[in-house]
């Protein structure tokens, strides 16, 4: 699976500002319900017990945080840069910056491996993260995550 598959442009937050974890997946939950047509509340329901599962701060910086989500037809992802860096309670550690939400379809069975997969691995590329890091705008971050080059994106969103 690729990731142009997952986030168009639309989902990309160049700078989301938020203090928290749980302020994070509120706000993630709220914009992606606008996008999916799935209420806010049972996205965030189904974020939060999956967090109580284990963190999905994997390290270096970076979140995935993912749930399966009942009545969604095709997988929706959402990427956003953190204006400061949060606690995530990550494997590492460490502060968390970079977030792509992935939300599943209820009945997707392990497609959704494939799909947090090229999240992970695209996003856990040194070189990768680096650019996300200094992207100056939501169309520049798209091309660095996908790789593709779009000319009509707003490089000024800030969200």
């Amino acid at each position: 699976m690729d990731i142009s598959e997952l986030v168009t442009p639309r989902s990309v937050i160049a700078t989301l500002q938020v203090g928290d974890k749980q302020q994070l997946l509120r706000e993630l939950s709220g914009r992606a319900a606008k996008q999916v047509g799935i209420g806010r509340e049972a996205i965030l329901e189904a974020l939060r017990s999956r967090e109580m599962l284990g963190s999905t701060g994997v390290g270096q910086g970076i979140a995935l945080p993912h749930a399966r989500i009942a009545g969604l037809d095709h997988f929706f992802g959402l990427f956003a840069r953190l204006e400061r860096p949060i606690n995530f309670d990550a494997i590492d550690d460490g502060p968390v910056d970079l977030v792509c939400l992935l939300l599943i379809p209820e009945q997707a069975g392990s497609g959704h491996l494939a799909a947090l997969a090229a999240v992970s691995r695209r996003l856990r590329q040194r070189q990768v993260a680096v650019r996300l890091r200094s992207a100056r705008g939501s169309s520049e971050l798209y091309e660095i995550l996908t790789g593709l080059h779009t000319a009509d994106a707003d490089t000024d969103s800030q969200g």
